[in-house]
């Protein structure tokens, strides 16, 4: 038995990359940039085995702390630092913040301790906002961190054929909130909300 699950472990892989730049007008002023995460992996740590969603740099400055508070023996992976002259048209500074992000996250999705907090899930394969997450990783809202995973869709979570667009929900019109869509295959059968908290 034992050798067959070092059989598995061995055989098990997470491919993580962070692609495709975007830049959105906030207002007149003022910009972000967020990045697509796409995440491919055969492991059963993952509720979806390929996935992507649309996060920006402050997103992974929250990911970072939250970890952080839960893993304190652990010396995390540095982020890119921030650079308050960051801008889309310097190619260069682009791609070293693309691969600062993805160095980070291939380095925490590579650590068993970090693979056990919820949120990092819901981050890489939701698009529920940060807001959100926190709710749904305490339990405060009316499904599950795996119901959240594997059915969300375009900021709303659907629970059988109905779906559920209330306050636990972000609203799919905006256009520039920095999140995006996770695909997969769906999990077969009814899904059963859980109470609110």
């Amino acid at each position: 038995m034992d050798s067959m699950l070092d059989s598995l472990a061995e055989n098990e892989f997470v491919s993580i990359s962070v692609r495709d730049p975007r830049l959105h007008k906030d207002d007149f002023w003022r910009t972000h940039v967020d990045y697509e995460i796409h995440l491919c992996t055969n492991s059963m740590c993952f509720r979806k085995k390929t996935s992507s969603v649309r996060r920006r740099y402050s997103e992974f400055v929250w990911l970072r702390h939250c970890l952080e508070q839960n893993a304190l023996i652990i010396v995390l992976p540095r982020l890119p630092p921030r650079n308050p002259f960051f801008s889309m048209r310097k190619t260069e500074q682009v791609f070293q913040r693309m691969k600062g992000l993805q160095d980070f996250l291939e380095n925490v999705v590579h650590t068993p301790l970090l693979l056990s907090d919820s949120r990092l899930h819901l981050f890489l394969q939701s698009d529920l906002s940060i807001t959100k997450i926190e709710r749904c990783a305490l339990g405060k809202t009316r499904y599950t961190v795996a119901e959240a995973i594997q059915r969300s869709v375009g900021g709303c979570i659907r629970l059988e054929d109905k779906v559920s667009c209330d306050s636990d929900c972000e609203s799919s019109s905006s256009s520039s909130s920095g999140l995006g869509l996770s695909v997969d295959t769906p999990v077969q059968g009814p899904l059963q909300p859980s109470p609110e908290m």
